[in-house]
């Protein structure tokens, strides 16, 4: 069996026969974070959490409060990355844009990031984060994983920082990050992984595929 359908066969519930449902369940609660950052989430949300995971409070310190306050993630994918001077970044599900502003100051004004989430929410406050940030070398675009908007072979890095476990589609979000990166180039990603299935209970509503 492939690595991407043993992916698929760990989550038989309901919902991945629903995949509309679930994308749309996905882009409501991210966007909540967006919104209400305070409010009650299925996932931890802010800086103190991204400080849990290993984001230096220096660092956050110079990120601007938007961005910070609404990060949603599951590692330090933006630090742990290799990142050269001058390269081409892809930032997929950026949401609010905390790496992919930490990755426009890494790369330097002859790199070029793109982060990419489908939440207009996220976006807007990434946006804002990046003006008030002074980035020129950085742009954001609504999309999907599943069906990116790039061209072929036009990304020397992808950063992945927690989302397979969210899209049902997880083989299209797989083929178009190989069509985007280049030949040689490095793709880094985290995610929560399960040492089994869920028990069929745990996964009757959205918010369980959060927590």
């Amino acid at each position: 069996m492939g690595f991407i359908a043993a992916l698929n066969n760990l989550f038989r519930p309901d919902l991945l026969h629903q995949p509309e449902k679930l994308r749309r369940g996905v882009r409501e609660s991210y966007s909540g974070a967006a919104t209400n950052p305070k409010g009650y989430h299925p996932f931890p949300v802010g800086d103190d959490f991204a400080m849990g995971i290993g984001y230096p409070r220096e660092l956050l310190a110079t990120i601007p409060l938007r961005s910070r306050e609404s990060f949603v993630g599951v590692a330090n994918v933006s630090l742990f990355a290799e990142l050269p001077v001058g390269a081409t970044v892809l930032d997929i599900g950026c949401g609010a844009g905390l790496d992919a502003l930490i990755a426009a100051r890494r790369v330097g004004p002859t790199g070029r990031v793109t982060g990419l989430d489908f939440s207009p929410a996220m976006l807007a406050l990434a946006e804002q984060s990046a003006a008030e940030s002074g980035l020129t070398n950085l742009k954001f675009i609504c999309g999907e994983a599943e069906n990116l908007p790039l061209a072929d072979h036009s990304v020397d890095v992808v950063l992945i920082n927690g989302i397979f476990n969210l899209n049902p589609d997880r083989a299209a979000v797989f083929r178009e990050i190989g069509r985007v990166t280049r030949p040689g180039g490095m793709v880094y990603a985290a995610e929560l992984v399960l040492t089994g299935p869920l028990k069929k209970k745990r996964l009757r509503r959205v918010d369980d595929w959060f927590s």
